[in-house]
């Protein structure tokens, strides 16, 4: 039996044309959930396929093994080589994508409205059926190996890596998305495909669609391709606990490097907290824009950086907050000194009201604008039911953000730019630089 259940109790809201949003829900017998929503108004459809596992759920040795997996299924199917792949994507219009993350991994399409079927048997022979050749295997890890050394050389990406490691360290949360080139060599067949059964179990994934399409025939089209996908049982995938979080200090030179790369953070309340719009309005305020404090201070008064921005990186049980900078040697010190500054004047002083009116403006524009497209719908549509189990409307959120005052923005400061939490990474040419606990007051 096909469990339909209508969410527009929670899922009606006012767009920018005053439309509502029209989400349904679907469980199918195996467990698979299935969301969608029409948007009458376009002539495109988004479909995503997204698992429930990332690279925090990998074990030490499985490290890379989410992203691995990813990219094998584009090597071919049991019936499309990745050729046929690639042509047949393409003489549709569509585009085809996936990616990785630390919690989850995503497989979408988007076509023409009348291209939908021909999508959908491309979408489903792909996650469900990757052939896994030996020799394909062996010539990805030669490409992933590649792409991990890419990375390295990438001073912005290496010093976030290097600080995530210490920060979460020991945890599987640390580890990288890509793996390392020691797990990725280990990789064989046999492991690859067992993950893919594992993790590609009905219960485990979500099925989401947004644009210009009717639920019923949706769910029919999903059905014939995904119903028969058999249930592993209802024992829940293994999930490792809370991580703890390191304050650490980490200096880690490159002399080939002409900046300095700073990552300065702290940890932060997990994706569904209560305050997680108070949160999104310090990021924004702090470091979330052009407007921003540290945008202000830091670049264009002090001419200290090109770049300079805070973001916030919330997970299921877990999140951190992180200011990052790129600046030269001679720079750092009083780089640090100013960033160190603007987190003590978050605690210590109430932000003005123009401040408040215009972060609170900023968030209500992102947000509309961020659900204009199909695709974004489509992720939205995934995000909501994977982390919160239910669907916030526009409304909803413009009432949860309106509703933040310049003294939630200073307790959750108060909360989160302590001292004895900071962490700080350090990546360059850093010559006799020497940075002690003493120097991180805020």
């Amino acid at each position: 039996m096909v469990e339909t259940v209508p969410v527009a109790e929670n899922a009606t809201l006012a767009t920018a044309s005053s439309a509502t949003r029209n989400i349904r829900k679907t469980l199918l017998p195996n467990g698979l959930t299935v969301l969608t929503e029409p948007m009458s108004h376009m002539r495109s459809v988004s479909m995503g396929v997204w698992i429930g596992t990332g690279s925090r759920d990998e074990s030490p040795t499985q490290n890379g093994l989410s992203h691995f997996v990813e990219h094998m299924v584009f090597k071919g199917t049991t019936t499309r080589d990745a050729k046929q792949l690639a042509r047949e994507t393409d003489a549709i219009g569509g585009n085809l994508d996936a990616f990785t993350g630390k919690e989850t991994i995503c497989f979408n399409i988007k076509v023409l409205d009348s291209n939908v079927p021909a999508a959908m048997d491309l979408l489903a022979d792909l996650v469900l059926n990757p052939r896994f050749e030996p020799t394909d295997v062996e010539r990805e890890k030669s490409v992933i190996l590649e792409e991990i050394k890419m990375d390295e050389d990438n001073p912005d990406y290496l010093v976030h890596e290097v600080h995530v490691a210490n920060f979460w360290k020991n945890d599987p949360l640390a580890a990288s998305i890509l793996g390392t080139s020691k797990t990725v060599s280990a990789f064989a067949e046999p492991a690859v495909r067992a993950f893919h059964t594992e993790r590609f179990s009905p219960a485990n994934m979500t099925f989401s669609a947004a644009g210009n399409l009717q639920h019923e025939e949706m769910i029919s089209l999903v059905t014939r391709y995904f119903g028969q996908l058999a249930p592993l049982g209802d024992a829940p995938l293994k999930t490792f606990p809370v991580p703890s979080v390191t304050p650490h200090i980490t200096l880690k030179k490159k002399k080939s490097l002409e900046q300095v790369q700073i990552c300065l953070g702290v940890p932060a309340p997990p994706v569904d907290s209560p305050d997680r719009y108070v949160l999104y309005l310090l990021n924004t305020i702090l470091g979330g824009g052009m407007s921003s404090r540290l945008f202000q201070t830091v670049r264009e008064e002090a001419g200290l950086a090109y770049s300079i921005y805070s973001e916030l990186s919330p997970f299921r049980d877990a999140g951190s907050m992180t200011v990052y900078a790129g600046t030269s040697i001679e720079k750092t010190p009083e780089m640090l000194r100013l960033i160190l500054q603007e987190l003590k004047l978050m605690k210590n002083e109430l932000v003005s009201d123009d401040e408040l009116k215009r972060a609170k403006d900023q968030s209500r524009g992102n947000i509309i604008l961020g659900l204009e497209s199909s695709s974004a719908r489509m992720s939205n549509l995934a995000r909501q039911q994977m982390y919160y189990n239910r669907f916030t409307s526009t409304e909803e959120i413009e009432r949860a953000v309106d509703a933040v005052t310049a003294g939630d923005i200073q307790r959750v400061a108060g909360e989160l730019f302590q001292s004895h939490l900071l962490s700080l990474t350090l990546l360059g040419n850093l010559g006799e630089l020497s940075i002690g606990r003493a120097d991180l007051q805020c």
